[in-house]
């Protein structure tokens, strides 16, 4: 997740509010894009009811598609619709964990 909050705090694009889904062309993108769709509402329901368990259990779900999508996804690309879509896609993730905590806060203990 460091990761994503350094893309999108490098970025000098104005990031969208939400992805368009139209605009997602890779598999490893639209396996993203769709777990995020499938996961959103799950996940806010889970903790408005206070299931922190079962909504942390369905974020750490998203690591392969998270993984897949880092390692086979160029974000920072020429087209400007493209990069901003995926960039707002990336801000789509980073706000449902931040459902959670802000991991970015979390600092690397001393002799690590």
């Amino acid at each position: 997740m460091i990761l994503t909050c350094n893309i999108l705090r490098k970025a000098e694009d104005q990031v969208p509010d939400d992805f368009d889904l139209r605009l997602v062309v890779d598999d490893a993108e639209k396996n993203l894009a769709n777990r995020l769709l499938e996961l959103d509402k799950d996940i806010h329901g889970d903790f408005e009811a206070f299931r922190y368990e079962a909504g942390l259990e369905q974020l750490a779900s998203l690591r392969e598609p998270v993984d897949r999508f880092f390692d086979e996804v160029m974000v920072m690309v020429d087209e400007e619709a493209l990069r901003k879509n995926r960039l707002a896609l990336l801000r789509r993730l980073h706000q449902m964990f931040l459902k959670v905590a802000d991991i970015s806060l979390l600092q690397e203990s001393p002799g690590r």
